[in-house]
């Protein structure tokens, strides 16, 4: 994007197409945009397949899968384990989000997934790190997250819900900057709406708009793969370490190497997550 001169609602969108102004208003508006149908079910099926079975590997290895509350798990796997990896981070709609808001020079830092499973609970309100000073002062998104379910959401199923427009509250506040005081969670809750996105749905976030993970009542369990994408300089990719085989690598198309910021190795190694919200573990 250009440099042109910002205001507290955000970047200027003089210059932009529709859906691109489309977009911008919407990530410094409610905090997040969708696009429907982005994906066929089929496709979201197999992406289904590759999720569980990453799961249950996770799960016999200590530290490969993370607890973000009762019933609760988040799993960072490699790009190459999901068939549906280069799909998701080459399509025009995902690309167009990420040049339009965090500039043609922005980098893939995350791939993982998140599974409520029956009994999930609640989690406390919260935005996934603290906010830095080029968001609560200069009104600047440096950090976007991808959601795509693997399943229909239903409302039983601990749907997303997310406080529209918190995104460029400071938090310097709230404990670890992430997690507001009790006493404002009804006021999230007022501004808050939940999330029932469909296979084949795509969403795009601020991770710093205040959220939650909802109690899942259903008996199935809703798998949500999430992808990271920074700005240059945020600094998120500290938080995670995406590696790739060199044949893996030298088979992805040259404008996707260009963003993808992970190790290229001879071997994978098995993933110890570094991204653990303490906050969230006992939900």
């Amino acid at each position: 994007m250009s440099s042109a001169a910002r205001t507290d609602a955000g970047p200027s969108t003089d210059d932009l197409d529709e859906e691109a102004r489309g977009i911008v208003e919407g990530l410094y508006g409610d905090g997040i945009v969708a696009l429907k149908s982005a994906f066929s079910v089929e496709w979201v099926d197999r992406l289904n397949a590759d999720v569980l079975a990453a799961f249950h590997d996770a799960r016999q290895r200590e530290g490969g899968a993370v607890s973000r509350g009762p019933e609760r798990w988040y799993v960072e796997v490699h790009p190459e384990e999901l068939s549906g990896f280069v799909d998701l981070v080459t399509h025009p709609w995902v690309t167009k989000v990420c040049e339009t808001v965090l500039g043609p020079d922005y980098q893939i830092v995350e791939i993982g997934f998140d599974i409520p499973f029956a009994g999930a609970k609640d989690q406390p309100w919260h935005r996934d790190f603290p906010s830095p000073p080029e968001t609560y002062e200069q009104h600047r998104l440096t950090s976007l997250a991808f959601n795509v379910t693997t399943v229909d959401t239903t409302k039983d199923m601990g749907p997303f819900n997310i406080a529209l427009g918190t995104q460029f509250e400071s938090g310097l506040e709230f404990d670890h900057q992430q997690f507001p005081d009790r006493s404002e969670w009804p006021r999230y809750a007022a501004a808050s709406v939940y999330k029932t996105p469909q296979r084949g749905d795509v969403s795009a976030r601020s991770a710093l708009t205040i959220h939650r993970g909802t109690a899942n009542r259903s008996e199935l369990a809703r798998p949500v793969v999430v992808l990271g994408v920074d700005a240059p300089g945020a600094g998120h990719d500290a938080l995670h370490d995406l590696m790739v085989t060199r044949a893996y690598h030298d088979s992805l198309p040259e404008d996707l190497r260009r963003h993808l910021h992970a190790r290229v190795v001879d071997e994978l190694v098995p993933i110890v997550q570094r991204h653990d919200i303490e906050g969230l573990v006992m939900g």
